[in-house]
Formats: C-alpha cells, sequence, structure tokens
C-alpha cells in the first residue's frame, strides 16, 4: 500500500511541477483571484499542492525521490514551456525543497502524521520554502517582484497548503474513530 500511495504522491508531485511551469508560460501573471488587486503566476495553486505533496512524498520515498522528481519535473517542463520558466522553476524547487528538508525532516520525526503537531510542522516548513522560492523563482523567470506579486504568490500557495493540512488533520481523526457495526 505504501508503494502504490508513494507512486500516486510521485504523479501528483512530477505533474504538479510540470502543471505550474505550463500554466505560466501559458497565461503568465493573472488575479489571485476573481478582480483581486494582487496578482500571481498563473501556475502558483499548482506549485501550492506541490509544495505540499513533496512533505508527503518524503515520508513515503524519501528525500532522493523528491530530488529526482524536481529534476523530472524541470525536465519535462524544458520540454513543453518556457526554457527560462522550466530552469528558474527547477532551480527555486530546488532551493526551495533543500530549505524545507532542513526544517521539515528533524521536526517530523517527533510528529505523527495528521496530528495537530504535523499540521504545525507542515506549516512552518513550507513557509520556509515558500518565501524563499517565490522571490528567487519571480526574478530569474523576469517577472516583476512588487508587493502586489509577493501578496498573490504567497496567498495562492497558502491557500493549497491550508487546505490540504487541513485535509490530513480531519482523514487522521476519521481514520482514529473506531468503527461502529451496524450503523
Amino acid at each position: 500500500m505504501k508503494r502504490i500511495a508513494g507512486a500516486a504522491l510521485l504523479a501528483i508531485y512530477v505533474g504538479s511541477i510540470w502543471a505550474a511551469n505550463w500554466l505560466t508560460t501559458r497565461y503568465g501573471l493573472i488575479p489571485a483571484w476573481p478582480g483581486a488587486a494582487i496578482t500571481c503566476t498563473a501556475g502558483t495553486f499548482a506549485v501550492g499542492g506541490a509544495i505540499m505533496t513533496r512533505d508527503f512524498l518524503q515520508d513515503a520515498l524519501g528525500r532522493l525521490v523528491v530530488l529526482s522528481a524536481i529534476a523530472t519535473g524541470a525536465f519535462l517542463s524544458y520540454t513543453t514551456s518556457s526554457h527560462v520558466i522550466a530552469v528558474a522553476s527547477g532551480v527555486t524547487f530546488l532551493l526551495g525543497e533543500t530549505l524545507e528538508f532542513a526544517v521539515y525532516t528533524p521536526l517530523r520525526r517527533r510528529a505523527r502524521w495528521g496530528s495537530s503537531r504535523w499540521a504545525r510542522v507542515v506549516v512552518v516548513a513550507n513557509l520556509t520554502g515558500m518565501l524563499a522560492d517565490t522571490l528567487l523563482f519571480l526574478w530569474l523567470a523576469g517577472f516583476p517582484v512588487t508587493a502586489a506579486v509577493l501578496a498573490g504568490q504567497l496567498t495562492g500557495k497558502a491557500y493549497i497548503t491550508v487546505a490540504c493540512v487541513l485535509a490530513g488533520v480531519i482523514i487522521r481523526a476519521v481514520l482514529q474513530q473506531p468503527h461502529r457495526r451496524g450503523a
């Protein structure tokens, strides 16, 4: 079961990297939500999913698989997206994930998956990687590094992180409930 889950997470992670770069190449900067004054790259929400999936993938298959997945996602992006965006993405994913490894890995050892402690670990690790990779990606990809774009990028990534953390906590709570017979 762990291998199946790991393979699914790997596919989601690589697909999220590719989708983020393809969407950003195709649509550039968009409002962070309809009518918003803040903007983000079109791939921001896919990146948010990748950031969260990375933690699950590391738990399932290890850090080396995460790094290999980044290289695979960057390669796929390079073949179908702007080369500048694909390279900027690959570099920033490696930096962001390295920072997350430094925070997530030691803290994760003391937190059970889906617990409130785990949720705090994930949020702290994701915030660490999010800020660094946002600044570097925008700069390397040639997007403006303005307050409106930074706010949009971080807001979009935060939406997805919060949703995934809540899902993890809810899934754990449901799995821990005793089964009711005849209900």
